[in-house]
């Protein structure tokens, strides 16, 4: 056999470079890899998702007349790590050639390259192709500059590809509608159910494998829900499409007690295996707009969502790393609290957000940044173990997407790379957009105190502890100034409350 291609387990898309790239002839190998699987403690769902979408992908392969080698979980010994699959393919079809497309990870990224390939065999690493900018084009946009501002880069690639433009101009007149995105649920407001789909046989024998081997892992797979074929991604994007996109822009940034998805889209976990390709999904939600199916504000947040923040982070992940994961501006270093895998906290919001996780393997960006993230920053905690939380908690999660939202945005351990402040926030911002204060033990009106919202004094004595770094940052100017009004007594209250809370975290 003179060439063979490696599909990894998020390159799930039939225009995969590397099989461009390879002849018609060229078999293919599959592998559900222990050390791919287990390097971090990945939701159960999230390794259902990824090793049942993998099987049906080889189906689909076989369908077409390829010849697919398929190594299941624990099938064959000696192949706990990628390097070990490259050294099987090589030691059993001798191939002049073995194809792979670049991986989205750093640290996988190193193993390809490090990889010894015998006499005879080399590795071609090929392009990923199945994003909108290249790693060359985001590196010659950031050149020179001295802030990375995703809204610039948004704006470039709008023009690039047309979407949402007109005569060279934004639709509508303005570039981002971000402000009429910040609606509260109504406390009647009925969120419509997502279809649910029973795992057919293949999934099946997953969950089974995934029961009896990662049941120690953190998650529930009794809701397991997620699409595992491009047809059943399709399907639910179309159910997005038609049912939730037309009111996404007003409520994409509400959160709801017993609602974990609201309006959103829930395609980032197909994107990310690439079960549907990008371009194709913001012109399909951009058509809704020509067709007077969905308004600006709600069009125009969904495409920012894709086409900006995750061209953008990819591009700052590939350029920073692998420096970017060591940052640590504000020195944290307080250990991840049990609750983030229990869910067993007296603060509502905390809670319904890291339970909806356990059960569906996801929560939405807001949850993500204002809830788990917003905690995790006040209060100090190692973002190391943050960074590995979030990378195990989510379906949607690679370390290629995960690692600057919560480095950069949740955290600001990076100084101020991804973000030009921290998202930090009193209850006052929760309850604005939610409904779960009404339903805490703590009193979100209350600023110090054991009954008061931690969230109030946290965010404070966060304020205060790191002025030194923040004080000068022309956004924050206005928060010191009011920090500076109160009289000694609050200040005292605030340091003395969150003390008290951090002393027994």
């Amino acid at each position: 056999m003179s060439e063979a291609v490696l599909i990894l387990g998020d390159q799930l898309n039939l225009s995969l470079s590397s099989l461009q790239a390879a002849g018609s002839d060229a078999e293919i190998f599959m592998a559900e890899v222990a050390e791919e699987a287990g390097y971090v403690g990945h939701h159960q769902q999230k390794i259902v998702l990824v090793f049942s979408a993998m099987r049906h992908f080889a189906e689909k392969l076989r369908a077409q007349g390829r010849k697919v080698h398929y190594l299941a979980y624990g099938e064959q010994a000696g192949l706990a790590s990628m390097d070990d699959v490259l050294s099987h393919i090589a030691d059993t079809k001798a191939p002049h050639k073995i194809f792979v497309a670049e991986p989205g990870e750093y640290r996988l990224d190193k193993v390809l390259r490090g990889w010894a390939a015998p006499a005879g065999t080399s590795l071609v690493i090929t392009p990923d192709t199945r994003f909108i900018a290249t790693h060359e084009a985001f590196a010659t946009w950031a050149d020179g500059r001295k802030q990375l501002r995703m809204e610039y880069f948004y704006r470039d690639l709008r023009r690039q590809t047309g979407i949402l433009m007109q005569n060279g101009e934004p639709i509508g007149g303005q570039w981002n509608y971000d402000a009429d995105n910040r609606k509260k649920l109504p406390a009647t407001h009925i969120v419509p159910k997502r279809p649910r789909r029973k795992p057919d046989v293949i999934t099946k024998a997953v969950i089974d494998l995934v029961t009896a081997r990662f049941s120690n892992h953190f998650g529930e797979l009794e809701n397991f829900a997620w699409p595992v074929t491009q047809e059943e991604a399709e399907a639910d994007f179309e159910y997005f499409l038609d049912n939730c996109l037309p009111v996404f822009g007003d409520f994409q940034d509400a959160m709801k007690s017993g609602e974990a998805f609201v309006y959103h889209s829930l395609v980032g976990s197909s994107l990310n295996l690439g079960l549907l390709d990008p371009l194709e999904v913001c012109r399909a939600a951009e058509a809704r707009l020509h067709t007077h199916q969905a308004p600006i504000n709600a069009v125009e947040g969904f495409i920012r969502q894709i086409l900006g923040w995750r061209e953008f982070i990819r591009g700052v992940y590939w350029l920073k790393m692998p420096d970017y994961a060591q940052a640590n501006y504000f020195e944290a270093n307080r250990a991840l609290p049990d609750f983030y895998y229990t869910g067993k906290t007296k603060m509502a919001c905390l809670r319904e957000a890291i339970e909806a996780t356990r059960e569906h393997a996801y929560a939405h960006h807001i949850q993500r940044l204002m809830i788990t993230g917003n905690f995790a920053l006040l209060a100090g905690i190692a973002p190391e173990a943050v960074n590995k939380w979030y990378l195990e908690v989510y379906a949607d999660a690679y370390e290629w997407v995960q690692l600057p939202n919560t480095h950069g945005m949740a955290l600001f351990a990076d100084g101020g790379v991804v973000g030009s402040k921290p998202y930090a926030a009193s209850g006052a911002y929760v309850n604005r957009m939610s409904d779960y204060c009404s339903a805490c033990a703590y009193k979100v009106k209350e600023p110090t105190g054991d009954t008061a919202c931690p969230f109030n004094y946290l965010y404070w004595d966060f304020m205060t502890r790191h002025r030194d770094k923040l004080g000068s940052n022309p956004r924050m100017g206005m928060v010191y100034r009011t920090y500076d009004k109160m009289d000694d007594e609050r200040r005292a209250e605030i340091a003395n409350s969150a003390a008290k809370f951090l002393g027994n975290l």
